[in-house]
């Protein structure tokens, strides 16, 4: 468990001990140089620092056991070098900063029933409900609002098991009695954000949001992953009117534990495995991180240090993929020992309409709960400024005098959606048209914004821009339809979410699949309004948001209800039984499609499908995976020993065993990398049965034509339950001349019970 200095205050520079100008590191050293004489690891940090003349009581910040072994520390220049030339140092770099990636869901998911259906709930959900009472998840994110109603015990959830080890920690307008048999534990960690505030200067804080110096959620990010999780049932759930009905978590007998690791200023990474560290010791089950950076190597990301410690642990790790989509190569999290999750959309819907001077309607989405516009045209204007900028309508780019009393144009992108409503309600502008570009497509997303205001696709902008730009006197007027279950289609992959290839290691596909992640109602704190903005005054305690900070939260509560019904799956199968059993039809018997074009999505957006709960519980076979199999595919990446040693907690490293290829590793899914050399990849893998006792299973490959596909053997015959078994699979190229690209398949291994499917992806590099 990580070693924390209270804190009393907050934005007070050089405050607790700090030293003014220093930055934080984060230092893994190597548990093998330890002397006999110091008693613990955090004694032996703190003697090693002051036999460099660093002063451990100014310096030191956090001491770390669990996640890794090392500490984090606030550092001078000079310090660095010491630390460097220290033989028991393993490796240091700096404190990264990540961000976060910001109730029809249960329903969608099949795991609550729906008032549109008389399907009653499958009975193995039912029963897996009870049984994950004892599956403690831990939220790191921005705290909790305690006093929502998600976060209430619901009666007959028995005491809390004495197994865990968690605490609610008394802070600034936090009391350890808000704490229950549901909220079982609160932290939270400030010594990274503190440091890089105090090294910022004053000016780097003034004009933040005030902060809670305790596990209160100021933003409502935390509160709203957390709800989605393991929130209990509560009736008549709404934001403001919209999505009315009963809203909970995924696993409602689940125990959550809040872990605030992230500020106004981002998420640092030493507050972030201070939180991992503690949440492991705490007992925690699963973990789920709505949150991360760019793309680096393992050996850098703290996120995928602290979840390999987790996962060795048989900790479950659930990590959003990000909201830089739908570029290529844009997600994060994507170390194979953790769970990526990509983004789609629900079948509700909230439509709204802009009805135009022309006599044109077009529909889009909102949230906006005020008075409305009336039916009476407005003058729209789309450019009301001296700049192309006001298009974008930014801060300080619209004219009052050209904006008041109009329908205001807006194009998607650069500021927050809702920001550009209130910069048109400052300017005097009677309502808002946010019109999508290429970047968006046709995602939509709904906002709560402070005017009424309509999001439209790209198609329905262009046609809007054509109509304000050429029309002499161009009028409009918006209309709101409140809440519309039964979209078609549906789910589709959110445009904003993050895709593929794997940036750090080509040869793992990730995303591994999607969740509901759009317009996804939740718990919210009580201190700040649903928009965000410190202007909004309204109060509620639900909101409505979407990222694949949503759809993250939605696998780990699936994957606590897993873990509920096979206790002794590890990390590994129940990531597979999600990923074998995902599907990528949606409810109009068509492929899952792709928001940003409208176009047939593929596994670099979606994974291995959209997750099905029900049909993961018995997946039939599972793909499982050790400590040391990632060990040997770390090794296969030719990181240096100090590198592998750091993530692995382990000083004995040898790499005596690698894989010829980081692709063998016996993932569920295939990612297939063609170079100007190597036309043949050839993988192994290894199937272990959790169906029934005799069984029998025949592959089928599909793909593109430009490949060929060798299975060997075509069939495999199981006796007995957790037998394992193995087989290869050889792709061939057949397109010599081809330099560069993608295609898609599968593999699928089936009997009359069960189908057990595997995409795979195909790259062509130069």
């Amino acid at each position: 468990m990580a070693s924390v200095t209270p804190l009393v205050l907050l934005f007070l520079a050089c405050a607790g001990g700090l030293v003014c100008g220093n930055h934080t590191y984060i230092v893994y050293m190597n548990p093998a140089h330890r002397p006999a004489v110091h008693p613990s690891h955090a004694d032996w940090y703190a003697a090693h620092l002051q036999s460099l003349d660093i002063d451990p009581g100014r310096h030191l910040l956090y001491t770390y056991s669990d996640a890794l072994h090392g500490f984090a520390a606030s550092l001078l220049p000079h310090h660095l070098d010491l630390l460097r030339r220290s033989p028991a140092v393993v490796h240091l770099h700096p404190d990264p900063v990540l961000r976060l990636h910001t109730t029809r869901s249960p329903q969608f998911l099949g795991l609550a029933p729906d008032a549109s259906s008389s399907a009653a709930v499958p009975r193995p959900i039912q029963a897996v409900e009870a049984a994950s009472r004892d599956v403690f998840i831990a939220v790191l994110d921005t705290g909790v609002w305690p006093e929502v109603p998600s976060f209430s015990a619901a009666a007959g959830l028995p005491e809390v098991p004495s197994r865990w080890r968690g605490a609610c920690e008394a802070g600034v307008d936090f009391s350890p009695s808000l704490c229950n048999r549901k909220l079982v534990g609160a932290r939270s960690f400030s010594r990274g954000f503190r440091t890089a505030a105090a090294a910022a200067g004053d000016g780097a804080v003034r004009g933040k949001p005030k902060e809670y110096d305790s596990p209160r959620d100021r933003d409502g990010h935390g509160t709203h992953t957390a709800s989605t999780a393991a929130g209990s049932a509560v009736a008549n759930a709404s934001l403001l009117g919209y999505a009315t009905g009963t809203a909970r978590g995924m696993a409602t007998a689940s125990r959550v534990a809040a872990y605030k690791v992230c500020w106004a200023s981002g998420c640092f990474g030493s507050d972030i495995l201070a939180g991992i560290d503690t949440a492991i010791s705490d007992g925690a089950v699963i973990l789920s991180l709505s949150l991360g950076g760019g793309s680096t190597p393992y050996f850098r990301d703290t996120i995928a240090i602290g979840a390999f410690a987790a996962a060795e642990r048989g900790i479950f790790v659930s990590c959003s993929a990000g909201n830089s989509g739908p570029g290529p190569a844009t997600l994060a999290n994507g170390a194979p020992w953790i769970a990526t999750v990509g983004a789609g959309t629900l079948d509700r819907d909230f439509p709204a309409t802009a009805r135009l001077g022309n006599g044109a309607r077009y529909t889009g989405v909102s949230l906006y709960s005020g008075k409305g516009m009336g039916k009476k045209l407005v003058p729209a204007v789309y450019g009301g400024g001296s700049s192309n900028a006001s298009k974008l309508c930014l801060a300080g780019t619209l004219d009052p005098a050209r904006v008041r009393g109009k329908l205001v144009l807006c194009d998607r992108g650069v500021s927050a959606r809702v920001e550009k409503g209130a910069v048109v309600k400052a300017a005097g502008g009677a309502g808002m048209i946010l019109a999508n570009t290429a970047a968006n497509g046709e995602e939509l997303v709904a906002d709560s914004h402070l005017l009424p205001a309509v999001a439209v696709g790209k198609q329905e902008g262009d046609l809007i821009r054509q109509y304000v730009t050429t029309n002499p006197r161009p009028r409009g007027v918006l209309s709101f339809g409140g809440t519309v279950l039964g979209v078609r289609p549906s789910p589709v992959v959110a445009a904003f979410s993050s895709r593929g290839p794997n940036p750090v290691s080509p040869q793992i596909l990730k995303p591994d699949f999607i969740g509901p992640g759009v317009n996804i109602l939740a718990g919210w704190s009580g201190s700040i309004g649903p928009t965000g903005l410190l202007k909004d005054g309204r109060r509620t305690q639900f909101n409505i948001m979407s990222g694949t900070s949503m759809s993250c939260p939605h696998i780990s509560g699936v994957a606590a209800l897993l873990k509920g019904a096979h206790p002794n799956w590890s990390p590994a199968a129940i990531k597979s039984a999600l990923m074998t059993t995902s599907y990528v039809i949606d409810n109009t018997n068509s492929p899952l499609r792709d928001a940003a074009g409208g176009s047939d999505a593929t596994p670099f957006a979606y994974g291995a499908g959209h997750v099905d709960p029900q049909r993961a519980l018995a997946p039939g076979l599972i793909y499982d995976i050790t400590a040391d199999d990632y060990i040997a595919f770390l090794c296969s990446l030719n990181y240096t020993i100090p590198h592998i040693q750091a993530i692995t907690k382990r000083p004995n490293v040898t790499c005596s065993r690698r894989f010829s290829d980081p692709g063998n590793l016996n993932y569920p899914s295939f990612s297939v990398v063609f170079g100007k050399k190597w036309r043949v990849v050839k993988y192994r893998r290894e199937l272990t049965n959790v169906g029934s006792a005799s069984s029998t299973y025949e592959v089928k490959a599909s793909g593109p034509g430009g490949v060929a596909v060798t299975v060997k053997p075509a069939k495999l015959m199981f006796k007995h339950v957790n037998q394992k078994l193995r087989y290869s699979v050889t792709f061939a190229s057949k397109e010599r001349g081809r330099s560069a690209g993608t295609a898609f398949g599968w593999i699928t291994w089936s009997n009359k019970q069960h189908k057990v499917r595997s995409p795979v992806a195909y790259t062509w590099k130069m």
